[in-house]
């Protein structure tokens, strides 16, 4: 996944503000402790990040 694709199935499932604040501030455990910021900036694939946002904010599974 593309990070652009990332950014809009972000700001599309939890607006732009909410999407932002989630992806600096929300501590993703499934991803070592670290924000979906520092996951994408560690090499984690976006593709990952999204998937265990997804998980933890309950987002339906068609929508993954």
């Amino acid at each position: 996944m593309r990070l652009t694709e990332f950014r809009e199935l972000l700001v599309d499932e939890f607006g732009q503000m909410r999407g932002d604040s989630i992806l600096v501030d929300h501590v993703i455990t499934s991803l070592d402790g670290n924000t979906g910021a520092e996951a994408i900036e560690a090499g984690v694939d976006p593709r990952d990040v999204w998937r265990a946002l997804c998980k933890e904010f309950d987002v339906p599974r068609s929508r993954w």
